[in-house]
């Protein structure tokens, strides 16, 4: 059934479920011993159904059917092991260390996003960013 849908649904979805991964991870400061994957999908399940504009174009029928839930869930999972083993670049290396040495801290980060977020948390602490 998801295979169905067109490539732009397809890449709506995915990039709705990173967004939302990320940003509920940055909620609760990347941290594994807060992390609730009920959460989780209650946080995407209300931004698909009040912001993503994708999801008003898949039928009913389709948004109703198990086997279409159940190749969601897949897509998540897929999504989020994308995401946590994707690596830092080394330019997110470099910067990340050059704060934590200038504000004396020790961030763990283990993917690219997550290191998205400790830079964030660094720059904002320290009073100037990149942008």
């Amino acid at each position: 059934m998801l295979n169905k849908l067109s490539p732009n649904i397809k890449s709506s979805i995915t990039r709705s479920i990173s967004q939302s991964f990320e940003q509920y991870m940055s909620e609760i400061g990347w941290s594994a011993e807060e992390y609730n994957i009920e959460q989780f999908y209650a946080n995407w399940r209300e931004y698909i159904t009040t912001k993503a504009l994708w999801y008003d174009k898949i039928p009913d029928d389709v948004k109703v059917d198990p086997e279409f839930h159940k190749q969601l869930a897949e897509r998540v999972e897929e999504v989020l092991i994308r995401i946590l083993n994707d690596p830092p670049t080394e330019e997110q290396i470099a910067q990340i260390e050059i704060l934590q040495q200038n504000l004396d801290t020790h961030y763990d980060y283990g993917c690219k996003a997550e290191a998205v977020y400790v830079q964030n948390v660094l720059e904002t602490t320290s009073g100037h960013t990149n942008n």
